[in-house]
């Protein structure tokens, strides 16, 4: 019989913001041998075909543009991360946003978000150690690619469902991000934008959530087919972590991974290649991930250790630490 378990829910917003103006490097031809080569070395190894010359001409100039970015952007010295090309190197930062992103800022005000639950469940958890991942204790499962769908919130709820799961019984189960995307529709917008909260809400009430195996993700919203599967987990009740207090997140990621908001939208964030990420804060969340751990450089800096869903060839292997 499956278990049914409680789940801390939106945490905290942590948003992140950065400039958008795209830099040049002086001296350079627009078709500079060396360019040219890394744009094909890059096609190759990231599979990627263009329909006709043109839009072969159009992308390689982006391409130049975003690794001119990335090169003065790691000459910067106050910065503790470093930038590096990835799938999205040939995409303006408004088709990054546009197609890779995808939370919904809830109508409701914050006072007025819905928690299934009347108090913040960690509130007197006082032995919070001073690191935490997720990850070596068996609690998260393998980074995943949402592809051009923005359904982040969708893979950001089932990772925090996912790790509750597997704290509470002992079993790590990939669950199915395709069966949120196609089934909760209440207040969501598929491929569009969504909201975790929402798809909480559904899986309380469908009494449980799919494998991935029996309901496998395919990048597009589709007819439902929760009917047709089987139940692997179940979850009773889920809250929000009060926005704007660092000890609370602290308490809830110390117990489990947590779904978040950020603002991930911009160039540092799309090509973001590993380090702690230290840009300022911003004030809009577009992006949905989940919190798997936090801990400290040697030196002392502290960090919130992030489960994306771009692909293992993003960041750190699919993950980012941010300040």
């Amino acid at each position: 019989m499956e278990k049914s378990f409680d789940i801390i829910a939106l945490s905290m917003i942590i948003l992140v913001t950065y400039s958008s103006k795209m830099v040049s490097v002086a001296g350079r031809s627009l078709h500079e041998p060396s360019i040219v080569e890394k744009h094909e070395k890059w096609m190759a190894e990231h599979g990627r075909t263009y329909k006709d010359d043109l839009e072969k001409e159009m992308r390689f100039k982006i391409f130049k543009e975003n690794l001119e970015y990335i090169e003065k952007a790691n000459e910067e010295a106050n910065r503790t991360y470093k930038l590096g090309t990835n799938e999205f190197s040939d995409l303006t930062n408004e088709e990054f946003r546009a197609s890779y992103t995808g939370y919904r800022v809830p109508s409701q005000s914050s006072s007025s978000r819905q928690s299934t639950t009347a108090s913040f469940k960690y509130q007197n958890l006082t032995d919070v150690p001073t690191s935490m991942d997720w990850r070596e204790k068996g609690a998260v499962t393998p980074i995943k690619n949402q592809g051009q769908c923005g359904d982040c919130w969708a893979f950001s709820a089932v990772a925090a469902v996912e790790g509750v799961t597997e704290i509470s019984s002992g079993n790590l189960i990939p669950l199915s991000k395709q069966q949120i995307l196609d089934c909760s529709i209440d207040g969501n917008h598929g491929c569009n934008d969504g909201w975790m909260d929402n798809a909480f809400k559904y899986i309380i009430k469908n009494q449980g959530i799919a494998t991935e195996a029996d309901y496998p993700y395919n990048q597009v919203q589709g007819t439902c087919k929760d009917a047709q599967v089987k139940v692997a987990a179940k979850m009773s009740n889920f809250e929000d972590v009060k926005p704007n207090d660092e000890q609370a997140l602290l308490q809830a990621v110390a117990m489990q991974p947590v779904s978040i908001c950020i603002e991930g939208s911009g160039p540092d964030f799309q090509s973001y290649k590993g380090g702690i990420f230290n840009r300022g804060c911003g004030t809009q969340c577009s992006h949905a991930v989940a919190i798997v751990g936090f801990g400290a450089t040697e030196d002392g800096m502290k960090y919130w250790l992030i489960k994306n869903s771009w692909g293992e060839k993003w960041g750190e292997a699919g993950y980012m630490r941010i300040l």
